[in-house]
């Protein structure tokens, strides 16, 4: 009896996962057909509708789609924005949860909670003020941005690099002082190496935050320097018209270096969380 009830609870779990699935994947999907059908048969029926004969257009709406947002001036400044946040994220983050983990004062206390109380904090509370702020010290362009997507990303990443820390046994800092490291060298040939799998699942995470963010790219740097989600949102014309099919077919670029990127580092996620979970 025990056993087919294992089995029972099993088949249960299997049916609400790959309901869960569907629902994640299902609009997914829905984007990628439609980005190679005409816009007129992009409606309330006929998006969930298998491209035709009659609706299938092929490539030319990732063409239209390219030429008129500009996608590789967009992509290129989504990919430099990205890319330096999330490194400057990890070093900086990991740097500084190593030091408030091991100087126990009431300083790096204050520090760590209010980092932690930053991660509750809404976006939409200090939007306003962040960007007449940024516009005033001159950081409305896409070096300047870089140093919001990290003051808004420490808070997590510290979080998360000061849980796996707490695990790493303090001999080995001690062992590699003794033969001579400074606090430098010891964070950087004997903490760091052990933080990878944090690291990565932070990197995942902040990745998909930085490259798909809308607000923070709008707001501070505009639309001079637009990123993808920005420029994407001028398919949009006059009176309300969308052409929806290179739109369509600009989320499905969009996505794809994201898509790639989890896909290669998936494994380190859950190690990551649970890393970052442990309790000192």
């Amino acid at each position: 009896m025990a056993q087919v009830g294992r089995k029972s609870t099993r088949w249960i779990l299997f049916a609400i996962l790959f309901v869960v699935a569907l629902l994640v994947i299902a609009p997914i999907l829905v984007v990628v057909m439609n980005s190679f059908k005409g816009n007129i048969f992009i409606s309330s029926t006929g998006a969930f509708k298998l491209p035709n004969k009659q609706s299938f257009v092929g490539g030319s709406n990732y063409a239209n789609g390219i030429s008129k947002i500009s996608f590789f001036s967009a992509f290129g400044y989504s990919l430099w924005i990205t890319i330096a946040s999330v490194i400057f994220i990890l070093l900086l983050t990991s740097m500084l949860a190593w030091y408030i983990t091991r100087v126990k004062n009431k300083v790096t206390s204050i520090i760590y909670f209010l980092l932690v109380f930053s991660m509750i904090v809404p976006f939409q509370m200090v939007m306003f003020t962040m960007s007449k702020f940024a516009n005033m010290i001159h950081l409305d362009n896409p070096i300047g941005i870089i140093v919001l997507y990290v003051g808004f990303g420490c808070g997590m990443s510290t979080f998360m690099f000061s849980g796996f820390i707490k695990s790493i046994p303090i001999a080995l800092e001690e062992a590699a002082m003794i033969d001579g490291a400074n606090p430098v060298r010891t964070f950087f040939s004997v903490v760091l190496p052990m933080l990878k799998s944090t690291a990565v699942t932070i990197a995942i995470l902040e990745t998909m935050w930085v490259w798909n963010d809308y607000l923070m790219p709008y707001l501070v740097i505009g639309t001079e320097y637009r990123t993808i989600p920005v420029a994407i949102q001028y398919l949009r014309g006059g009176y309300g018209s969308v052409d929806m099919g290179a739109m369509m077919a600009m989320l499905v670029l969009a996505m794809i270096p994201v898509i790639v990127f989890y896909l290669l580092c998936q494994k380190h996620i859950i190690r990551g969380v649970l890393a970052g979970a442990v309790k000192g």
